[in-house]
Protein backbone atom coordinates (compact mmCIF):
# COMPACT_ATOMS: atom_id res chain seq x y z
CA UNK A 1 0.00 0.00 0.00
CA UNK A 2 3.37 1.88 0.13
CA UNK A 3 2.60 3.56 -3.59
CA UNK A 4 -0.86 4.79 -2.56
CA UNK A 5 0.64 7.69 -0.92
CA UNK A 6 3.13 8.69 -3.76
CA UNK A 7 3.10 11.95 -4.50
CA UNK A 8 0.92 11.86 -8.37
CA UNK A 9 1.53 15.91 -8.88
CA UNK A 10 -1.94 17.05 -7.28
CA UNK A 11 -3.56 20.40 -8.26
CA UNK A 12 -1.86 23.23 -7.66
CA UNK A 13 -4.94 24.63 -6.22
CA UNK A 14 -6.11 21.87 -4.22
CA UNK A 15 -2.56 21.71 -2.44
CA UNK A 16 -3.21 26.10 -1.15
CA UNK A 17 -6.28 25.18 -0.41
CA UNK A 18 -5.46 22.66 1.96
CA UNK A 19 -2.51 24.33 3.36
CA UNK A 20 -4.41 26.97 4.32
CA UNK A 21 -6.09 25.37 6.82
CA UNK A 22 -9.68 26.25 5.89
CA UNK A 23 -12.60 24.96 4.27
CA UNK A 24 -14.28 26.89 1.31
CA UNK A 25 -17.96 26.87 0.87
CA UNK A 26 -20.19 28.02 -2.07
CA UNK A 27 -21.06 31.08 0.28
CA UNK A 28 -17.73 31.80 1.49
CA UNK A 29 -14.96 30.74 -1.26
CA UNK A 30 -11.99 30.18 -0.34
CA UNK A 31 -10.20 31.28 -3.81
CA UNK A 32 -11.61 32.38 -7.11
CA UNK A 33 -10.11 29.18 -9.08
CA UNK A 34 -12.63 27.32 -11.32
CA UNK A 35 -9.29 25.40 -12.27
CA UNK A 36 -10.66 21.49 -12.88
CA UNK A 37 -10.07 19.86 -9.60
CA UNK A 38 -13.10 20.37 -8.39
CA UNK A 39 -15.05 18.41 -10.90
CA UNK A 40 -12.45 15.88 -11.32
CA UNK A 41 -12.92 14.00 -7.74
CA UNK A 42 -17.18 14.11 -7.14
CA UNK A 43 -17.84 11.46 -9.46
CA UNK A 44 -18.33 9.08 -6.08
CA UNK A 45 -21.21 11.44 -4.51
CA UNK A 46 -23.15 10.34 -7.22
CA UNK A 47 -22.58 6.77 -6.64
CA UNK A 48 -22.74 6.84 -2.68
CA UNK A 49 -26.35 8.76 -3.02
CA UNK A 50 -28.94 6.87 -4.90
CA UNK A 51 -32.04 9.31 -5.61
CA UNK A 52 -35.91 8.15 -5.45
CA UNK A 53 -36.81 10.36 -8.71
CA UNK A 54 -37.59 13.12 -7.16
CA UNK A 55 -36.07 16.66 -7.90
CA UNK A 56 -35.32 17.87 -4.85
CA UNK A 57 -33.52 14.36 -3.93
CA UNK A 58 -31.02 14.89 -7.27
CA UNK A 59 -31.10 17.98 -6.16
CA UNK A 60 -30.11 17.62 -2.52
CA UNK A 61 -27.25 15.37 -4.38
CA UNK A 62 -25.78 17.49 -6.95
CA UNK A 63 -26.06 20.52 -3.97
CA UNK A 64 -23.11 17.84 -2.47
CA UNK A 65 -21.22 17.92 -5.45
CA UNK A 66 -20.94 21.42 -5.39
CA UNK A 67 -19.87 21.76 -1.91
CA UNK A 68 -16.85 19.04 -2.00
CA UNK A 69 -15.99 21.09 -4.86
CA UNK A 70 -16.31 24.90 -3.34
CA UNK A 71 -13.60 23.33 -0.46
CA UNK A 72 -10.71 23.97 -2.87
CA UNK A 73 -12.53 26.04 -6.00
CA UNK A 74 -14.25 29.14 -5.21
CA UNK A 75 -15.18 30.11 -8.16
CA UNK A 76 -19.11 29.14 -9.46
CA UNK A 77 -17.53 27.70 -12.93
CA UNK A 78 -15.23 25.26 -10.47
CA UNK A 79 -18.23 24.29 -8.49
CA UNK A 80 -21.40 24.34 -10.91
CA UNK A 81 -19.49 21.48 -13.59
CA UNK A 82 -19.01 19.20 -10.36
CA UNK A 83 -22.90 19.60 -9.62
CA UNK A 84 -23.50 18.45 -12.91
CA UNK A 85 -21.45 15.93 -13.55
CA UNK A 86 -22.93 14.04 -10.48
CA UNK A 87 -26.15 14.65 -11.66
CA UNK A 88 -25.04 12.49 -14.84
CA UNK A 89 -23.43 9.67 -13.13
CA UNK A 90 -26.08 9.47 -10.77
CA UNK A 91 -28.77 9.19 -13.01
CA UNK A 92 -27.07 6.57 -15.07
CA UNK A 93 -26.59 4.64 -12.44
CA UNK A 94 -29.92 4.65 -10.68
CA UNK A 95 -31.83 6.23 -13.20
CA UNK A 96 -35.24 8.89 -12.11
CA UNK A 97 -34.55 11.19 -15.47
CA UNK A 98 -37.92 12.96 -15.64
CA UNK A 99 -37.57 13.18 -19.32
CA UNK A 100 -36.10 9.54 -19.72
CA UNK A 101 -32.59 7.31 -19.72
CA UNK A 102 -30.39 8.58 -22.88
CA UNK A 103 -27.53 11.27 -22.42
CA UNK A 104 -29.56 14.44 -24.15
CA UNK A 105 -32.57 13.61 -21.65
CA UNK A 106 -30.11 14.01 -19.14
CA UNK A 107 -28.40 16.47 -20.43
CA UNK A 108 -31.87 18.13 -20.49
CA UNK A 109 -32.77 17.71 -16.79
CA UNK A 110 -29.23 18.61 -15.56
CA UNK A 111 -29.65 22.10 -17.37
CA UNK A 112 -32.65 22.62 -15.86
CA UNK A 113 -31.62 21.64 -12.37
CA UNK A 114 -28.46 23.79 -12.32
CA UNK A 115 -30.77 26.64 -13.14
CA UNK A 116 -32.99 25.64 -10.23
CA UNK A 117 -29.95 25.32 -7.64
CA UNK A 118 -27.68 28.37 -8.40
CA UNK A 119 -29.63 30.53 -10.21
CA UNK A 120 -29.80 32.12 -13.63
CA UNK A 121 -26.74 34.12 -13.79
CA UNK A 122 -23.85 34.41 -16.32
CA UNK A 123 -22.42 31.16 -14.98
CA UNK A 124 -25.36 28.86 -15.19
CA UNK A 125 -25.61 30.09 -18.56
CA UNK A 126 -21.63 29.63 -19.37
CA UNK A 127 -22.19 25.86 -17.84
CA UNK A 128 -25.37 25.40 -19.98
CA UNK A 129 -24.28 26.80 -23.90
CA UNK A 130 -20.72 24.75 -22.94
CA UNK A 131 -23.16 21.68 -22.80
CA UNK A 132 -25.52 22.51 -25.57
CA UNK A 133 -22.19 23.60 -27.64
CA UNK A 134 -20.78 19.53 -27.30
CA UNK A 135 -24.42 18.26 -28.08
CA UNK A 136 -23.98 20.80 -30.84
CA UNK A 137 -20.33 19.49 -32.14
CA UNK A 138 -21.14 16.08 -31.46
CA UNK A 139 -24.35 16.04 -33.40
CA UNK A 140 -22.00 17.88 -36.35
CA UNK A 141 -19.23 15.38 -36.21
CA UNK A 142 -16.11 16.33 -37.95
CA UNK A 143 -12.61 15.73 -36.42
CA UNK A 144 -12.74 15.36 -33.00
CA UNK A 145 -9.51 17.53 -32.22
CA UNK A 146 -10.94 20.56 -33.62
CA UNK A 147 -14.17 20.06 -32.06
CA UNK A 148 -12.57 19.53 -28.58
CA UNK A 149 -10.47 22.65 -29.02
CA UNK A 150 -13.57 24.88 -29.91
CA UNK A 151 -14.74 24.05 -26.84
CA UNK A 152 -11.56 25.07 -24.92
CA UNK A 153 -8.08 23.36 -23.44
CA UNK A 154 -9.84 21.83 -20.50
CA UNK A 155 -8.14 23.41 -17.91
CA UNK A 156 -11.07 24.54 -16.40
CA UNK A 157 -14.13 23.00 -14.83
CA UNK A 158 -16.62 23.75 -17.44
CA UNK A 159 -14.36 23.54 -20.26
CA UNK A 160 -13.69 20.08 -19.00
CA UNK A 161 -16.86 18.49 -18.30
CA UNK A 162 -17.86 19.87 -22.11
CA UNK A 163 -15.19 17.96 -23.65
CA UNK A 164 -15.67 14.97 -21.82
CA UNK A 165 -19.50 15.62 -22.75
CA UNK A 166 -18.77 15.72 -26.15
CA UNK A 167 -17.11 12.32 -26.30
CA UNK A 168 -19.45 10.58 -24.73
CA UNK A 169 -22.43 11.95 -26.94
CA UNK A 170 -19.99 12.14 -29.90
CA UNK A 171 -19.58 7.86 -29.07
CA UNK A 172 -22.23 7.00 -26.42
CA UNK A 173 -21.50 3.53 -27.41
CA UNK A 174 -18.06 2.44 -28.33
CA UNK A 175 -15.96 2.67 -25.02
CA UNK A 176 -12.90 2.55 -26.68
CA UNK A 177 -13.40 5.72 -29.53
CA UNK A 178 -14.69 8.27 -26.49
CA UNK A 179 -11.91 7.40 -24.68
CA UNK A 180 -9.28 8.03 -26.86
CA UNK A 181 -11.27 11.31 -27.86
CA UNK A 182 -11.34 12.53 -24.78
CA UNK A 183 -7.30 12.31 -24.01
CA UNK A 184 -6.02 13.46 -27.59
CA UNK A 185 -6.07 17.14 -27.64
CA UNK A 186 -3.57 19.69 -26.98
CA UNK A 187 -5.51 21.11 -23.50
CA UNK A 188 -6.10 18.99 -20.16
CA UNK A 189 -6.39 16.04 -21.84
CA UNK A 190 -5.56 13.55 -18.20
CA UNK A 191 -8.44 15.54 -16.55
CA UNK A 192 -10.87 15.17 -19.78
CA UNK A 193 -9.91 11.76 -19.94
CA UNK A 194 -10.72 11.05 -16.31
CA UNK A 195 -13.83 12.81 -15.71
CA UNK A 196 -15.29 10.95 -19.24
CA UNK A 197 -13.98 8.14 -17.89
CA UNK A 198 -16.67 8.47 -14.49
CA UNK A 199 -19.39 8.84 -16.96
CA UNK A 200 -18.12 5.87 -19.68
CA UNK A 201 -17.64 3.38 -16.02
CA UNK A 202 -20.67 4.47 -14.99
CA UNK A 203 -22.49 3.77 -18.17
CA UNK A 204 -20.82 0.74 -19.18
CA UNK A 205 -20.19 -1.28 -16.35
CA UNK A 206 -16.84 -3.03 -15.44
CA UNK A 207 -17.72 -6.13 -17.55
CA UNK A 208 -18.34 -4.16 -20.68
CA UNK A 209 -14.94 -2.39 -20.58
CA UNK A 210 -12.10 -4.10 -22.41
CA UNK A 211 -9.57 -6.03 -20.73
CA UNK A 212 -6.44 -3.92 -22.61
CA UNK A 213 -8.19 -0.83 -20.08
CA UNK A 214 -8.21 -2.98 -17.05
CA UNK A 215 -5.34 -5.73 -16.59
CA UNK A 216 -2.75 -3.47 -16.01
CA UNK A 217 -4.45 -0.49 -14.10
CA UNK A 218 -3.22 0.17 -10.75
CA UNK A 219 -4.87 -0.32 -7.57
CA UNK A 220 -7.17 -2.53 -9.98
CA UNK A 221 -8.73 -4.51 -6.64
CA UNK A 222 -9.14 -1.81 -4.28
CA UNK A 223 -10.44 0.82 -7.05
CA UNK A 224 -13.48 -2.30 -7.62
CA UNK A 225 -13.77 -2.43 -3.96
CA UNK A 226 -14.52 0.66 -3.25
CA UNK A 227 -16.53 1.24 -5.76
CA UNK A 228 -18.82 -1.62 -4.55
CA UNK A 229 -18.87 -0.12 -0.86
CA UNK A 230 -20.11 3.04 -2.24
CA UNK A 231 -23.34 1.75 -4.12
CA UNK A 232 -23.56 -0.49 -0.81
CA UNK A 233 -23.57 2.04 1.84
CA UNK A 234 -22.06 2.06 5.41
CA UNK A 235 -24.53 -0.35 7.00
CA UNK A 236 -23.72 0.88 10.70
CA UNK A 237 -25.74 3.64 11.88
CA UNK A 238 -25.87 5.64 15.29
CA UNK A 239 -30.24 4.60 15.49
CA UNK A 240 -28.76 0.99 15.92
CA UNK A 241 -25.74 -1.30 17.43
CA UNK A 242 -25.14 -3.20 14.58
CA UNK A 243 -21.21 -3.20 13.84
CA UNK A 244 -19.14 -3.82 11.05
CA UNK A 245 -15.54 -4.82 12.13
CA UNK A 246 -14.50 -5.06 8.16
CA UNK A 247 -15.61 -1.78 7.46
CA UNK A 248 -14.09 -0.13 10.60
CA UNK A 249 -10.87 -1.69 9.59
CA UNK A 250 -11.21 -0.24 6.19
CA UNK A 251 -12.44 3.77 6.75
CA UNK A 252 -11.74 4.09 10.22
CA UNK A 253 -9.08 2.36 11.50
CA UNK A 254 -5.33 1.94 10.36
CA UNK A 255 -3.78 -1.60 8.92
CA UNK A 256 -6.80 -3.12 6.64
CA UNK A 257 -5.39 -5.25 3.23
CA UNK A 258 -8.29 -5.09 1.23
CA UNK A 259 -9.92 -7.97 0.18
CA UNK A 260 -9.58 -9.08 -3.55
CA UNK A 261 -13.18 -10.01 -4.26
CA UNK A 262 -13.07 -9.44 -8.13
CA UNK A 263 -9.99 -12.23 -9.36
Amino acid sequence: MGDFYSNRAPGGTCLRALRSGKMGTVEDPINNSKGCGGVMRVAPIGLFLKNTGKEDRIRSIMDLGGKAAAITHGHPLGYIPAAALVHIINRIVYGGCKFGSLPAQILRECKELLVELYGDNVHTDRMNELIDQAATLAARGGDDMENIEAIGGGWVGDEALAIALYCWLSYPADFDRALIASVNHSGDSDSTGAILGNILGAQFGYDAIGEKWKKNLEFHDLILEIADDLCDGCQMSEYGDYEDPVWLGKYVHHGYTPVRIHG
